[in-house]
């Protein structure tokens, strides 16, 4: 139940990061818990792999965030929105 619970909210992340020009899909891997992988097209150098999972710690209701790829917490996974405008900020690609 927690995978599928981490894809439901990872391809809320992926509609989001569409919307702003970003490819992205939610992996399924067998060695590990699935994660979205982001490409900027006009920039396939700048990418990014998400995380989701729970903030180690928390209580018999786990707050679940998206993760960075280097282990810092992104954003609440209740804001899909807000996370997709951080990781599209950190991916966007600066021309001149």
């Amino acid at each position: 139940m927690p995978d599928e619970r981490r894809v439901g909210y990872l391809e809320g992340l992926v509609r989001e990061l569409a919307d702003r020009g970003l490819v992205a899909k939610v992996v399924r891997s067998r060695s590990g818990p699935a994660f979205c992988r982001v490409v900027n097209p006009e920039a396939a150098s700048l990418s990014e792999n998400v995380m989701c999972a729970p903030a180690p710690g928390a209580s018999d209701q786990p707050s679940w965030y998206f993760w960075w790829s280097w282990g810092e917490p992104l954003h609440v996974v209740d804001d899909p929105h807000g996370a997709a405008m951080k990781v599209a900020r950190v991916l966007e690609s600066r021309h001149g």
